[in-house]
């Protein structure tokens, strides 16, 4: 959660119950703990502590959620909460649009701070927060655990008729499809030849180890739980209902820039998952004085939606965070990491080499969308450094100053070759090639999950691609293409 800030919906599932019942609880659950908490609530059933309040009729939950924003300070503002209909589900989801024409510059709309969720506001303690934020849990697991105690309060609580919208969202992205933190192995399997599949496996298990804290900080922030000072939280609220808060709050969260520590996570009414998103928007919600604004960065016609910036985040963060996958995104990129073979005898002088130029023994190289042949040439000389095997070439390479340049053609073509046969072996990792993505695609009736992770591992192909391309060219532009390549004992290892 690095950037201005990170936005989505609460994530769901029909076998999932995220923000929807009043502790999160499972569906066969109806003690835990000794302690009461409410039924399976199934998805037209209020945040109300009481399984038996089902939403009957169309609620105006939208006039609900405006009168309580102005009822509380909101101050008159330019948008107004609309319906859109949603594949996954019967009931429709909001979303903020303009309710008049709008100019670049305008103030959409300006959100008091007695509005806003904070740590600051959570704790009451500033010193409080930065001691748990920084020793023991993240902002969002503190954030998460919050709207959960709160959530047990059903009405009583000041936060209900905000719980009850984002009961209503779900976490679904734009696709309507929630983080894939939340999908089955077998879901899972759609990102297969995906790196992130491991990061979504990577991140399940930090939330994991935040879990195993709550105990800790629920005992350390009195001020924070003391009107619920018998919940224990690991006995009010299992793992798997922790997660899917977790997950929720990482999607609607907004991250303030120049604020304090206790203040820079924040839980926006009007803002996400109400929001629109925009790769190519330059909008974001910012704090300014005691509120949080939106200020246009494009005109808008009344009842067109309102589009705000999810940070120069790549497909993949997207995916994970919010569910969805955008195809237009400048900021999309792939990893490739490459690694000093550590047994070679010269590794130790080839290590201080590559750190004379800016970089290590093991370096992380970004491969940006549209900017494959710079990333390749970039990559380059950190190869051709592993690949260097003769000791008087080798004191050549110390003694010279900037990248390492071709030294011979064999060895250039050794890089060249393994490179190109790296790039072979990632796009052979995907069960399915692009042309069977493109035609996936096309499918109206494809699963959401199904649909959005096609289009991720499509969009990565389509990089890998354009790098074996960029490869292929510079081996047929060799002075002498039929060279044998220089054998390399100690090759750089690529993942």
């Amino acid at each position: 959660m690095d950037l201005c800030f990170q936005i989505s919906s609460i994530p769901c599932s029909t076998h999932r119950l995220s923000l929807r019942s009043c502790v999160f609880t499972s569906r066969n659950s109806s003690q835990f703990g000794g302690r009461s908490v409410c039924l399976a609530l199934n998805s037209d059933t209020l945040v109300a502590g009481n399984s038996a309040e089902i939403v009957s009729k169309k609620e105006d939950e939208i006039a609900d959620l405006k009168s309580w924003m102005h009822q509380n300070g909101l101050p008159p503002c330019k948008v107004v909460l609309k319906d859109r209909p949603c594949r996954v589900i019967p009931r429709p989801i909001h979303y903020v649009a303009a309710s008049q024409d709008l100019q670049a510059g305008d103030v959409a709309f300006s959100v008091p701070s007695g509005l806003v969720v904070t740590l600051e506001r959570v704790l009451g303690n500033e010193t409080v927060a930065e001691l748990l934020t920084t020793n023991k849990l993240s902002e969002l697991a503190c954030l998460a655990l919050y709207l959960m105690y709160e959530k047990k309060q059903g009405k009583k609580s000041f936060w209900y008729p905000y719980i009850r919208e984002l009961d209503r969202q779900r976490g679904r992205g734009q696709l309507a499809v929630e983080s894939p933190l939340l999908w089955s192995d077998v879901e899972l399997n759609y990102l297969t030849g995906s790196p992130t599949k491991a990061e979504v496996l990577e991140r399940a298990e930090g939330i994991r180890r935040e879990y195993n804290e709550l105990d800790t900080v629920w005992f350390m922030a009195g001020s924070l739980f003391q009107q619920y000072p018998y919940d224990i939280p690991t006995e009010a609220f299992p793992f798997d209902i922790f997660k899917q808060a977790f997950v929720a709050v990482q999607s609607c969260v907004v991250h303030l820039q120049r604020v304090s520590l206790a203040r820079r996570f924040a839980l926006v009414p009007l803002g996400p998952p109400l929001l629109s998103y925009g790769s190519r928007c330059k909008a974001m919600l910012t704090a300014v004085d005691d509120a949080v604004q939106l200020v246009v960065d494009r005109p808008y016609k009344a009842g067109d939606p309102i589009f705000v910036w999810c940070g120069p985040q790549p497909n993949s963060k997207l995916l994970i965070n919010y569910g969805f996958v955008d195809d237009d995104n400048p900021y999309d990129r792939i990893m490739i990491e490459a690694a000093l073979n550590t047994e070679d005898p010269q590794y130790q002088d080839k290590r201080l080499v590559a750190q004379k130029n800016g970089k290590l023994s093991v370096q992380v190289f970004q491969v940006n969308v549209g900017k494959e042949r710079e990333a390749v040439l970039d990559l380059l000389p950190y190869l051709r450094l592993g690949y260097v095997s003769d000791p008087s070439e080798m004191q050549s390479v110390i003694s010279s100053q900037g990248p390492i340049c071709p030294v011979s053609p064999c060895m250039e073509r050794a890089v060249l070759d393994q490179l190109a046969s790296y790039f072979r072996a990632r796009l052979a990792g995907y069960p399915t090639t692009l042309d069977e993505d493109e035609s996936m695609l096309t499918d109206p009736s494809l699963d959401p999950k199904k649909r959005v992770a096609t289009q991720l591992v499509r969009l990565e192909k389509k990089v890998l691609g354009t790098c074996l391309e960029v490869i292929v060219d510079m081996i047929t532009q060799l002075p002498d293409v039929t060279v044998s390549p220089c054998p390399a004992p100690y090759a750089p290892i690529l993942k």
